[in-house]
């Protein structure tokens, strides 16, 4: 690895972010091609490496503002020169020997970004968001979207708590795309009443983590397919109608209420304990099951919240995470 790309992070069977805003502060990509040709179902036969963040997966997505470049680079080896990188709309340049440059188009909208290896099979889709600025938000609306204002200043003044730069728009079109390898846009959307397009915000760290306990629940044998999602993005007016608390992370898209949802699909939280009954312990099970791995390396730089919740008469038991940058449990 160059000392240009540091490695935090580790996360192999997890996906790649290129972000063009100001959660991660460079825009580099980084591809480790080898010649093994894999199974193209699985994993590519190069990593997708960004700023510490490293990935085989077949799956990814990005996160740009319009007309932004993001440097997408391979790392010199004897592979290299057998990775391409092609985009369905924006430019791509040869930037360096090893280095390409992707410049996204002014449209918002959702674009495909293709990684290419030595293998005909051996690729990788990136899909590409080019956000809404969030300077086009007009007294709390976004093209008759409500959103609200945000809440200042940010709390304790962190910048993970301020207002986001981008909102990601949601179309029929788009809204089953999906932004993790298990995980689809449409699953994040905020529950407020409101025609299309929908905006939405979406954070790096959360969609990692997810992926990450998602691993862990598959190993477990609790789950094969993804979390049913109950609660993601919430707009700052959604939030306070519910009345939440005024810094929720919800508001950031660094938050999402999950329970695992595959025996049967019936939108509540499965049998996981095996007693017969559809409970807190049942959630318990899954809360348990994070909470073991909290310490472990690449949930590290992901620490945040992590609540248990009973039933309702309007809900089932599930689990909330997020990513607030300090451990909270409750």
């Amino acid at each position: 690895m160059s000392a240009a790309f540091p490695k935090r992070l580790l996360f192999a069977g997890g996906f790649l972010f290129l972000i063009g805003a100001p959660l991660l502060s460079t825009k580099r990509a980084v591809a480790h091609a080898t010649d093994r040709c894999p199974d193209p179902t699985a994993t590519s036969s190069f990593a997708l490496d960004y700023q510490g963040l490293e990935t085989r997966s077949t799956v990814s997505s990005a996160f740009v503002l319009p007309g932004q470049t993001l440097d997408v680079a391979v790392e010199p080896s004897t592979s290299a020169e057998s990775i391409a990188v092609h985009a369905s709309a924006g430019h791509v340049s040869q930037a360096g020997t090893s280095e390409w440059r992707w410049s996204a188009p002014a449209a918002p909208g959702s674009y495909t970004l293709q990684v290419v290896g030595a293998c005909k099979a051996d690729s990788a889709i990136v899909h590409a968001f080019v956000m809404v600025p969030a300077s086009e938000v007009r007294a709390g609306y976004l093209n008759g979207f409500r959103i609200g204002s945000y809440p200042r200043p940010p709390l304790r003044r962190q910048a993970t708590y301020q207002p986001p730069v981008g909102f990601i728009e949601v179309t029929p079109q788009n809204q089953d795309l999906f932004v993790t390898p298990h995980l689809q846009l449409k699953q994040f959307l905020t529950k407020q009443p409101g025609g299309y397009p929908k905006y939405v915000v979406l954070d790096p760290r959360l969609l990692l983590k997810l992926e990450l306990i998602l691993q862990q629940a598959q190993a477990a044998g609790y789950v094969k397919q993804g979390f049913y999602v109950m609660s993601g993005y919430r707009t700052p007016a959604y939030n306070k109608d519910l009345g939440n608390v005024e810094y929720s992370r919800h508001q950031y898209g660094a938050a999402a209420d999950i329970f695992i949802d595959e025996h049967p699909k019936d939108g509540v939280m499965d049998d996981l304990n095996h007693d017969g009954r559809i409970d807190i312990r049942d959630a318990a099970v899954l809360y348990q099951l994070i909470d073991r791995h909290q310490d472990d390396p690449a949930f590290r730089p992901l620490i945040g919240g992590l609540g248990l919740y009973p039933s309702t008469s309007a809900h089932g038991p599930f689990v909330h995470v997020d990513v607030r940058g300090y451990a909270a449990h409750w």
